[in-house]
């Protein structure tokens, strides 16, 4: 069966092999275990649990059986940019300084992984353990020239950071994506990560690593808008020290099959965790979403919303696991999953999970699933709302609760653009 597995896996290490000399970042010794793992593990197929509803070895079967690796530039940016934010971007993988903006704010500190001194060097994969999951592996062993960005103790950023993934190839290319989010003591920083697909078929393997010091405050967001060229496993490892806050959200609004793993490990006290998600699916779009919430330490909190729009033949999973440690007393965490189905042929499978062993803690979780509410449709049908327009309404209601919570301006009018086309 290993070898079975291992074959894939083997298969994609032959041919993008001409990348290895693009990882003299990577510790020697850690990309010699990411490449074992990943050679003796393989590629994911639908018999390992966590990827049971997302098999990877087989959408590189059938999808990606000639990747080529043969990306194009893209000329105009300006299309995804949003307004009153900085833009970094990373085209194919590769932090590119000439396509970002020329702006510096004290305490920002940007730089691509191979100008990284020892020490920042070091910091890779400091989180994200390579013989945890095969894509960790295998973004490790063949990660492009990706960026560390750092804010400085106790600087306060006033304007948004927009990272914007720009994909495009000529063909079917995989493309390892990564980055080093470092906040130190006492800092601020709102950042927006925003992965688009220009042109061609791309399989996306993203990670990125942010670690919270004491004290330091992140809020970000994802938007996923890849189209149906895009494919991704997106994976953020994220570990928050004492009094820290953590602020997500990932909103969905195409791809053809995406997967987010959503890692955050609480290790000091009162640190606070918040992730929310809003995914849109139709056709026969794939959206799953994985989330663990590992409180290590007493006195911490964390909440989860994660809601689904789900239509046509598409599929949505949620999984989400609280973990709470043993000596991790006075936790509180919160989870939930709400979805609506649009089509008696649509999928949603959730599985909220608690693990728990501590006895002196408050934690829940709930999922709901189902059509669009009957009796509300009827109530605005009675007030000469059409049923296109107050099938609309209801889901833009339901969509709201999370944008709601989007505090930059730009980046919330870019998602309503989009609920608009439901």
């Amino acid at each position: 069966m290993i070898a079975e597995k291992s074959q894939i896996a083997n298969n994609i290490i032959d041919r993008i092999s001409a990348n290895a000399s693009k990882v003299a970042f990577i510790n020697n010794d850690i990309l010699s275990k990411a490449l074992s793992y990943l050679e003796e593990a393989g590629i994911p197929t639908n018999k390992n649990e966590d990827y049971k509803y997302f098999n990877t070895d087989a959408l590189f079967r059938k999808e990606f059986k000639n990747i080529e690796q043969r990306f194009e530039n893209v000329s105009d940016i300006n299309q995804y940019k949003l307004d009153d934010t900085i833009t970094l971007v990373v085209l194919n993988g590769n932090y590119s300084e000439s396509l970002s903006d020329k702006i510096i704010l004290k305490g920002l500190h940007i730089n691509s992984f191979s100008n990284l001194d020892t020490s920042g060097k070091n910091l890779i994969s400091s989180i994200a353990n390579v013989q945890q999951d095969a894509f960790i592996a295998l973004n490790t062993a063949f990660s492009s020239n990706g960026f560390h960005l750092k804010i400085e103790k106790n600087t306060s950023l006033q304007i948004p950071i927009h990272i914007l993934y720009i994909s495009s190839a000529a063909s079917e290319a995989l493309v390892n994506s990564r980055n080093l989010i470092e906040l130190e003591s006492g800092s601020e920083a709102t950042i927006i990560e925003h992965q688009v697909v220009a042109k061609g078929k791309i399989f996306t393997n993203y990670l990125s690593e942010k670690v919270l010091a004491p004290r330091s405050r992140l809020i970000a967001y994802t938007l996923q808008d890849e189209g149906t060229g895009g494919f991704s496993v997106n994976t953020n490892q994220v570990k928050i020290e004492r009094d820290a806050h953590y602020d997500h959200a990932t909103f969905t609004l195409s791809g053809q099959a995406v997967r987010n793993n959503h890692n955050v490990a609480l290790a000091g006290q009162n640190g606070e965790a918040h992730l929310n998600g809003l995914f849109i699916s139709a056709g026969t779009q794939l959206v799953d979403n994985h989330t663990l919430m590992d409180h290590q330490v007493p006195h911490c909190e964390s909440n989860e919303l994660y809601k689904g729009i789900i239509n046509d033949k598409s599929t949505g999973i949620f999984n989400g696991k609280i973990f709470v440690r043993k000596d991790a007393q006075k936790t509180n965490a919160y989870q939930s999953s709400k979805n609506i189905l649009l089509s008696d042929d649509a999928t949603i499978n959730t599985k909220p999970q608690l693990e728990i062993y501590a006895d002196d803690v408050k934690c829940s979780h709930g999922t709901s699933t189902g059509k669009i509410d009957e009796n509300a449709m009827f109530y605005l049908n009675a007030r000469g709302i059409s049923k296109e327009s107050a099938k609309k309404m209801l889901l833009n209601s339901f969509a709201q609760e999370l944008v709601n919570k989007v505090e930059v301006r730009s980046l919330k009018e870019r998602i309503n653009q989009k609920l608009d086309l439901i």
